[in-house]
């Protein structure tokens, strides 16, 4: 008996470092309670697997009772939603297919320059009106504490604004609210949660991967956090301390 006490206490410790700083971020906020039907934005990537996880254990060990709803909305790209049916089935959470046709329309019918704001629009758009149609009154995104950054970053080079997204926003139109649970979280902790756990992500087969305003941002934030290790706790503090966070 004494054993399995004991493993059930490594268990809780062993999760500490990813799950508790999520846990203050949602009560502080008020971004999940009672009743509430989140649907979780999963887009493939390492992120947003990371946080059905991390939402999949919140559901798990804490008091608040709520339900969760996978979300992949599906470009139009030929690309495999194996990995994302098999994370959902793990975490058993249910998975549901939003089709469209955004890349048609972003790239052959608009033929945008920068592709990235209206995909993004569009996407956003799909996302919310399946969460609407499933039921849900939430939606839960994947930015974390760096995509905030990026965002500041972006806003002040681009267009001489000061302001990053917020914790948590409501949609009058739709009534909904957005909810970022991972926003004080850094990223590499996530990088690091989604190789232990070995979370089955998706190869973006996006054209403009890895070629857009934002990598350039993330390689200036890289920069400033080699020179400034605590930069992290800095912007954290920041944003938490001013009227930076926007929608």
């Amino acid at each position: 008996m004494a054993g399995k006490k004991g493993a059930i206490l490594l268990q809780r410790s062993d999760r500490k470092w990813f799950l508790t700083p999520v846990k203050k971020t949602i009560y502080k906020h008020r971004m999940i309670e009672d009743g509430d039907r989140v649907a979780v934005g999963i887009s493939g990537g390492k992120d947003s697997a990371a946080l059905l996880y991390i939402l999949k254990y919140f559901q798990k060990y804490s008091p608040v009772n709520f339900y969760l709803q996978a979300i992949f909305v599906n470009l139009g790209w030929p690309v495999s939603i194996r990995p994302l049916s098999v994370l959902a089935e793990k975490l058993k959470i249910p998975l549901h297919v939003e089709k469209t046709v955004i890349s048609r329309v972003v790239f052959e019918r608009r033929k945008e320059k920068n592709p990235c704001a209206l995909c993004a629009n569009l996407r956003r758009g799909a996302l919310n009106q399946a969460a609407l149609n499933l039921g849900c009154n939430k939606v839960a995104l994947g930015h974390h504490l760096d995509d905030a950054i990026h965002t500041f970053l972006l806003n002040l080079i681009y267009t001489g604004r000061l302001g990053t997204f917020k914790p948590v926003t409501y949609l009058d139109r739709a009534d909904l609210h957005l909810i970022r649970p991972l926003i004080e979280l850094p990223q590499k902790t996530l990088t690091a949660l989604s190789k232990r756990e070995d979370l089955p992500i998706m190869v973006n087969p996006c054209p403009v991967s890895g070629k857009t305003k934002r990598g350039e941002m993330k390689i200036l934030s890289d920069q400033l956090l080699a020179q400034y290790p605590d930069l992290h706790e800095k912007w954290r503090s920041a944003f938490l301390g001013g009227d930076e966070w926007q929608n």
